[in-house]
């Protein structure tokens, strides 16, 4: 492994961006983002993703130097348009008018249209619960999950992203999943590494179960949980869509792929703040008792602590410095 300081990863990350036609604003708010997926261990979200954001930059399928249009329809409900731009920036945009939104109504939507994959869903719902509101998530992404007995991919791995606050600045509870038992990029990363993936991740393309990630990518991935992860991979959906005119997974293209129509996607996020209630605090404390008296329990997220410096995978950082021009 290489290891490497979270501020040289975003400094490269974001040279690299910027010589591939990002703008200052996305380029900073992209490598912000990638520097601290790595320094959280999710490697799929890191630097794994930086070559395909610049080969999109180059052939225009993510733009890279437009600035997202925020609206409010309605009082509590925030729409960026990303126009076709990295998700980065665009929630970054909407954040500070959401936030005011949700302390004031109590309640608020924040609906990103039209954007790239935002990669981490969780590291948005992360700032909602850092700013001091509870944080929910939702994106799709391009089809690889069939109908529980079924072939046909309908939906993406469709994660739901779940952020609470502390009281004190930090997190009490996170998680970040996909509907599906496993991330795509997990099946991606084990056929790039020839290692075979464990049973019940994924089915072939005539509906049984397989080993050989190929196979997986050619067929689809397990809901977890089955129909109940089905279920919520529906809902996610739904929401990403619906709510904020992003296309259904059907008409997603590969997100890595370097060409093709932009991603399109919508993430949707609803902020909550907790002290529109009395008991909160006191049943976030009382749960939180409840899971710690057994050893070894743990609220999702509790205790997480980012690396600085990180060890990251040394092909990808010299990959990055590649695409910086930073190698000498």
């Amino acid at each position: 492994m290489a290891t490497v300081s979270q501020s040289d990863i975003e400094i490269t990350v974001q040279a690299a961006l910027l010589r591939h036609g990002a703008g200052a604003f996305a380029a900073a708010e992209v490598a912000r983002a990638v520097a601290r997926a790595e320094a959280a261990g999710n490697r799929i979200c890191g630097l794994y993703y930086l070559e395909s954001y610049c080969a999109q930059l180059t052939t225009g399928r993510v733009k890279g130097d437009v600035v997202p249009l925020v609206t409010t329809p309605r009082p509590a409900t925030i729409h960026v348009d990303a126009r076709m731009g990295f998700a980065q920036p665009a929630f970054a945009y909407g954040l500070a008018p959401a936030l005011d939104a949700a302390r004031q109504f109590g309640v608020a939507s924040l609906a990103v249209g039209h954007a790239h994959t935002c990669t981490s869903l969780g590291y948005f719902t992360e700032q909602i619960a850092q700013a001091g509101l509870i944080g929910i998530g939702f994106t799709n992404a391009s089809p690889i999950v069939a109908p529980p007995g079924g072939k046909s991919r309908v939906i993406g791995t469709n994660p739901i992203a779940f952020s609470v606050p502390d009281g004190q600045g930090g997190l009490a509870l996170q998680f970040d999943q996909s509907t599906t038992t496993v991330a795509l990029g997990k099946i991606t990363m084990a056929k790039a590494a020839g290692e075979k993936i464990p049973s019940g991740w994924a089915l072939d393309a005539d509906g049984n179960p397989t080993t050989d990630p190929e196979a997986a990518i050619g067929g689809s991935l397990v809901s977890m949980g089955g129909y109940k992860g089905w279920g919520f991979g529906l809902m996610a959906e739904l929401l990403a869509a619906g709510m904020t005119g992003g296309v259904l997974s059907r008409d997603v293209k590969p997100l890595k792929a370097p060409e093709g129509l932009p991603h399109d996607l919508g993430q949707y996020y609803l902020l909550i703040d907790p002290s529109t209630s009395d008991a909160f605090g006191d049943r976030l404390a009382a749960l939180a008792a409840l899971v710690d008296a057994d050893e070894g329990g743990r609220m999702p997220g509790q205790n997480r602590v980012l690396a600085d410096p990180v060890d990251v995978d040394p092909v990808a950082w010299s990959q990055a410095l590649e695409l910086a021009d930073m190698n000498d």
